[in-house]
This record gives C-alpha cells, sequence and structure tokens, in this order.
C-alpha cells in the first residue's frame, strides 16, 4: 500500500486557499483514478482503491495543518508501513506558481504541516511540492497562504492538480523524476511555466 496524503486545513472556508493546494491535489487524483469515496477515518478523510497492482489509500487530515501528522502518523501505524510507503503533497512557498518538485527527505522550510509529520513519523518521506510562490515579504506569508487562490491563477492551480493526476502512475512506480519532468511539460505545453531546455532539469 503507498498512502498518498495531501495537506490543508478542513472546512469550506479554507477549500479554496494557498495552504490547501495539497487537498486539490489529492481531490484531483480521486476524481481523475476514480478513488473513493472519501469517508471520516484516520483523523481524517480517507479513500482507498487500485492503481494497477498497487493498492492507494488517499488522506486528507482534518486535524488543521499544524496537527497533520497525528492522521497520516495513525494510518502509518495502521497498515504498519514505513516511511518509503508515504507521499506528502503539500503547497511550497519557494517555488514558483506552477511549479513542481519532488524530493525525499530535507527540511522542512517553515511548513507546519511538515513539521508534524516529521516529528511524529521521521523524516524520511517522499514531498511533492507545488509551487504557490511567495509574497515578496516574510511578514506577509501567514495572510498569503491562508487567502485564497485569485481567479487568475485558479486556471494553472486545476492544471498543475490534473497534471499531478495524470502522471500519478509514475510517481506511484517510483519513477519521481520521470513523474515530475511529465507534469512540467505538460504545464508548460498549457502556457503555464516555460519549458525546460533540452537536457535541463524539468522542475527548476
Amino acid at each position: 500500500m503507498l498512502i498518498l496524503a495531501g495537506l490543508g486545513n478542513p472546512g469550506p472556508s479554507h477549500d479554496r486557499n494557498r495552504h490547501n493546494i495539497g487537498f486539490m491535489a489529492v481531490d484531483a487524483i480521486a476524481a481523475a483514478k476514480r478513488l473513493g469515496p472519501f469517508r471520516k477515518r484516520f483523523q481524517g478523510m480517507a479513500a482507498d482503491g487500485h492503481l494497477g497492482a498497487e493498492q492507494i489509500l488517499l488522506l486528507k487530515p482534518s486535524t488543521f495543518m499544524n496537527e497533520s501528522g497525528r492522521s497520516v502518523a495513525e494510518a502509518l501505524r495502521f497498515f504498519k508501513l514505513g516511511l518509503d510507503r508515504l507521499v506528502v503533497f503539500h503547497d511550497e512557498l519557494d517555488l514558483a506558481p506552477a511549479k513542481l518538485r519532488v524530493k525525499t527527505g530535507g527540511g522542512n522550510a517553515g511548513h507546519n504541516g511538515l513539521r508534524s509529520i516529521t516529528a511524529l513519523c521521521g523524516n524520511d518521506y517522499r514531498r511533492v511540492r507545488l509551487g504557490i510562490g511567495h509574497p515578496g515579504d516574510k511578514a506577509l506569508v501567514h495572510g498569503y497562504v491562508l487567502n485564497d487562490f485569485a481567479k487568475t491563477e485558479r486556471p494553472w492551480v486545476e492544471g498543475l492538480c490534473e497534471g499531478v493526476a495524470r502522471a500519478l502512475d509514475l510517481l506511484v512506480a517510483g519513477e519521481d523524476a520521470s513523474f515530475q519532468n511529465k507534469v512540467h511539460l505538460g504545464m508548460a505545453a498549457a502556457g503555464f511555466v516555460e519549458a525546460p531546455a533540452a537536457g535541463g532539469d524539468a522542475g527548476r
């Protein structure tokens, strides 16, 4: 089994927040792969199913962002899984809007959801970093991530989440670089990001 956990805050007032793009990605996966329905489980909302031979659990913690680790840890314990079976989708201030990066481990860059998961579960899990850009001033970050995406941003947000869902088989297979490249090429084709240079890193 592979757990795909999206990070965000529960409740309709947060649905379109920049901080909730992890939830949006998981919802796009559920819709594209026909996984679900979501039901209350593991202190969150969970949906399961299969992608090929791999069993998948989609998880959206209902504990609010800074307690996300409680939900993720409960699911890992229940299925007796190691951190190599966890992928976390989250917003990333240090990536330009519409960009995506995959990495294993590393720092949490002040992200409270990642900090909680690391504290309760360990650090060596895969993260799919979904770029939302930075407001330019550290003092503005809190309001920025808790505000909704602007209407002009929604096309690339939807495009990124749908791209994640389309390329998911590569991520599930552990082909992180190919997954990252496929998503980025799709976003470039749609005009949301610049096309990567030949032989370059699609995640930049």
